[in-house]
């Protein structure tokens, strides 16, 4: 079992930052990947970023292209999301998740608010 809890979620103007962790816990040694996504009210859960445990190579929704970094601290057991420029839009829970384990589970995150008023 793997367990994950995110922070850094809050409220900011619009064109601020924030920055979002996620760390994990139990049997964190078959990472694959870890990734953020996000809901707003009223819509589906939606992939924002990724990044591969062992090499690191990221990938990002179109919509977050050139605001938002996606890092991770293999030491411990961490992940990031530098949310940059955030926009009204970017307004939503964003939830963290990692697939791991030789069946490729998929663990998710209780969820950490983001609120970015105009």
């Amino acid at each position: 079992q793997v367990q994950l809890v995110e922070s850094g979620g809050g409220l900011v103007q619009a064109g601020g930052s924030l920055r979002l962790s996620c760390v994990a816990s139990g049997r964190t040694s078959s990472f694959y990947t870890m990734g953020w996504f996000r809901q707003a009210p009223g819509t589906e859960r939606v992939f924002v970023a990724g990044i591969t445990w062992r090499d690191g190579s990221t990938t990002y929704a179109d919509s977050v292209k050139g605001r938002f970094i996606i890092s991770r601290d293999n030491a411990k057991n961490e992940v990031y999301l530098q949310m940059n420029s955030l926009k009204p839009e970017d307004t939503a829970v964003y939830y963290c998740q990692i697939i791991a384990g030789p069946l490729r589970a998929v663990y998710w995150g209780q969820g950490t608010q983001v609120t970015v008023s105009s």
